[in-house]
């Protein structure tokens, strides 16, 4: 088995991976393309001049909720944690490995900000 047994391990690798998928999903600029169809682009102009875009949910339909739910971090790691709990309970091994892979990341990802932290003081 590629996933540990220890039940506090699995919660912890299974917390990591669900992390760093909720963030690729929310924020990671790989993504956005699939979040685009869900949100407009609204333009202001700051004191300065400089023009600010923010995303903004679609009011309406399928495409509102969705945006509603991918402009929402705790939302879609809900969901998420779903997914993964499922892939995990399915003895999938592809849900094993994309489950670990996830992990590695995530403790890479808070690894290097550790770092990019103690290297900028």
């Amino acid at each position: 088995m590629i996933l540990p047994e220890n039940e506090f391990t699995l919660f912890l690798i299974i917390g990591l991976a669900s992390f760093r998928l909720t963030r690729l999903i929310v924020f990671d600029k790989i993504m956005e393309p699939i979040r685009r169809p869900f949100f407009k682009e609204i333009e202001e102009k700051d004191e300065e001049g400089d023009v600010e875009i923010f995303l903004m949910p679609k009011e309406k339909g399928l495409l509102g909720w969705g945006g509603q739910l991918l402009s929402c971090f705790w939302c879609v790691g809900v969901w998420v944690s779903l997914l993964l709990v499922l892939l995990y309970i399915q003895h999938w091994f592809i849900g094993y490995v994309l489950i670990l892979t996830l992990a590695v990341a995530a403790v890479g990802a808070i690894i290097e900000v550790i770092i990019s932290r103690i290297m900028d003081i």
